[in-house]
């Protein structure tokens, strides 16, 4: 499979969050590959979805790397405890990206289970399994993807995305989650999966 370019990127986020599922994202740490399959997304347009960060074009010292070039990693710590990564698209100067939600295990599955719970993968109990990776939060913490990662090339060779794709009618979409405070944004049908 070949590594996404910047021009994947560089296009309507929505067409991205959706050509997102299937494709296989891949951190280089510690001397291991960590893979995973992309089965969940939802889109972030700041020029008009009150839940971006950059709504209305706010500019801050966290939200600056959503205003990057396409192809280049936001991520962001949520109530305190849990990072998020956005892939940022669409223009450079344009505040837009993609959220990873959810994922499953290609390569390196033991390692993101000890990541997350200190045990194996064949050590997780059936709860731990089923919520493993289905969740931003959780599949930074079991990729080993922190603050430290926000403004990386996703065009280079530590954290990068690899194509894959899948057919249009096995893509579902409706609404984001956990953006109650959206207003009319809430009910934007921006989030996909598979």
């Amino acid at each position: 499979m070949e590594k996404l370019t910047r021009a994947f990127y560089d296009r309507d986020t929505l067409e991205v969050a959706r050509d997102l599922l299937g494709c296989r994202l891949i951190h280089r740490v510690a001397g291991e590959e960590l893979v995973v399959r992309i089965t969940e997304t939802e889109a972030y347009i700041g020029a008009v979805d009150k839940a971006c960060h950059a709504y209305g074009g706010r500019r801050t010292a966290r939200t600056e790397t959503l205003y990057a070039r396409p192809g280049t990693a936001y991520v962001y710590l949520i109530y305190g405890m849990y990072h998020c990564l956005n892939f940022v698209t669409e223009g450079e100067g344009t505040a837009a990206a993609v959220l990873l939600r959810g994922v499953e295990a290609v390569e390196g599955a033991d390692r993101m289970a000890r990541n997350r719970f200190g045990r194996d993968l064949s050590q997780l109990t059936a709860y731990q399994r089923k919520n493993f990776l289905n969740g931003p939060g959780k599949v930074c913490k079991a990729m080993a993807i922190t603050r430290a990662h926000n403004g990386l090339d996703l065009t280079g060779e530590t954290l990068f995305l690899c194509g894959g794709g899948l057919p249009a009618g096995e893509i579902h979409a409706g609404k984001r989650i956990g953006i109650d405070y959206a207003e009319e944004a809430v009910d934007f049908p921006w989030r996909f999966w598979i």
